[in-house]
């Protein structure tokens, strides 16, 4: 049988696709001029330009199909600045925003394992489009021919770091993290996995980074460069040995995924630290450090700390389904102070709409440096003050095929469980999947990932025994179907 490719569409940010079978050079050259076609329809209002900003992360061929897009929308009419070398995901769409450009085109596939590549759509306001910019694009190019026309663009080189590391640094206190370093107080360990945050700190901070997997490696090693436990034992090995050794009385550790705009943490005791624990640690610093203040926007698989962490700090919530472009959505209507999602992308409403590892590990720095407190310490004096302590995990359930996917989807919609785990489902909330609160105030969401064929199961409860019970429970009643 001939081998026919999935069809292109776009998931919670951006089309993904296996390289040379889904993802290929005529397909993307087929994509990016219609891509930047509406752009150009959506946000010429907000753009001084016909601009279109071009980047790439460190995946295999990911520079040749950057190259390939942009002379694809160059032929389109619309003029290119195309990155230099690779950069991190929010870089870029710094760069439309400085640039006042319609938008950005990022060749990445963010988390997913190393045979994938993709595309990410950012638009004039510096931030991923939404699900209905993303549906025009999808069914034009089901109905219509590449754009063309007889007056080419221009396409210029331009390096994404330079602008984009100046605003960075405008915005935490170096000089003092600086100095902690300098004294011997801080370490600082960094795993970049291999991705685009390859070199970033260093930037800020220079040798006082000790960078972990930074050369490029288009296999990341044999795992997805996705900031999880099983996948940085590099970096849990340094952290542990500079405990054995006391070096530094502080020590931070940050990981991120492979185009860095996700984030997660560990700390000066090898313990894991996921964006659960780190949005109430920056809520506090950013209001009490930095004076700021707005709303704290979560999604529905937030930790419930997360809510009492505002109710303290007198900050607002809002609530959204799972998908950045949700929390960017709100950036634009009101005031945010910060929004974050639990796989960790965290963005700030003083810097733009997008989630963005770096600035959130300087922040993390920061606050460790302010405080003089290791974050593990920091999280457990904020669970001290609003006497609420959880446990946190997710896991991933690959599916078999399509029809397995319509099983678990008929059994959630036809006969959902009321007991998980022997505890009685209270409620289920439907914004985003099947949120099940049980009856000692744990839950359980249960949704199927919107760029990968997995089937997502997030849990807190009171105790790490406990997520264990409930996910297992969760894995055996979905693979039963």
């Amino acid at each position: 049988m001939p081998f026919t490719p999935a069809p292109i569409q776009f998931g919670t940010d951006g089309w993904r696709g296996v390289i040379a079978a889904d993802f290929t050079f005529a397909r993307v050259c087929h994509l990016a001029p219609i891509a930047a076609q509406v752009l150009s329809e959506s946000y010429s209002h907000l753009a001084e330009n016909r601009l279109v900003i071009v980047g790439y992360d460190r995946r295999f061929l990911a520079e040749q199909f950057a190259q390939a897009a942009a002379e694809a929308v160059q032929a389109a009419g619309f003029d290119v600045y195309l990155a230099n070398t690779y950069a991190p995901t929010p870089a870029l769409s710094w760069a439309v925003k400085a640039n006042s450009a319609l938008g950005a085109l990022v060749l990445t596939a963010s988390h997913n394992p190393a045979e994938y590549l993709g595309l990410k759509v950012k638009g004039a306001f510096g931030g991923s489009v939404t699900r209905e910019l993303t549906a025009k694009i999808e069914s034009r190019l089901l109905s219509s021919e590449t754009p063309s026309t007889e007056t080419q663009g221009e396409l210029e080189r331009f390096n994404p770091w330079d602008s984009y590391a100046q605003v960075l640094a405008s915005k935490v206190d170096l000089d003092r993290i600086q100095d902690a370093i300098k004294q011997g107080k801080l370490g600082i360990f960094a795993d970049v996995m291999h991705g685009a945050a390859a070199g970033g700190l260093s930037r800020f901070l220079g040798e006082g980074v000790i960078e972990i997997n930074g050369d490029r490696d288009p296999l990341f090693g044999g795992n997805p460069p996705e900031p999880l436990p099983a996948y940085i034992p590099d970096l849990f090995r340094a952290i542990n040995q500079a405990k054995q050794r006391n070096q530094y009385p502080l020590r931070v550790g940050l990981v991120f995924d492979g185009d860095s705009d996700r984030v997660a943490a560990v700390d000066g005791e090898g313990n894991f630290l996921s964006s659960q624990v780190l949005i109430p640690i920056l809520i506090q610093h950013l209001v009490q450090h930095h004076g700021f203040s707005g709303e704290v926007v979560k999604t529905v698989s937030g930790s419930d700390l997360i809510p009492l962490i505002a109710q303290q700090y007198q900050q607002p919530l809002y609530e959204t389904p799972i998908g950045y472009k949700y929390i960017a959505e709100r950036m634009l209507e009101t005031p945010v102070l910060v929004g974050g999602e639990e796989s960790g992308g965290i963005g700030y409403g003083t810097h733009i709409p997008e989630r963005d590892a770096l600035l959130s590990a300087l922040y993390a720095i920061e606050a460790v440096v302010v405080a003089e407190k290791d974050l593990g310490r920091l999280y457990q004096d904020l669970q001290a003050q609003v006497r609420f302590s959880s446990a946190y995990d997710r896991i991933d359930l690959p599916l078999a095929n399509e029809e397995a996917k319509q099983r678990v989807q008929t059994m959630l919609d036809a006969d959902p469980p009321n007991q998980i785990a022997e505890r009685t489902v209270t409620s289920c909330q439907t914004v985003d999947g099947y949120k099940f609160r049980l009856e000692d105030n744990s839950w359980l969401l249960v949704r199927f990932s919107g760029t990968e064929p997995l089937l997502r199961l997030y849990c807190e409860a009171t105790d790490q025994p406990s997520v264990r019970t409930i996910l297992n429970w969760a894995k055996q009643w979905a693979s039963s179907l």
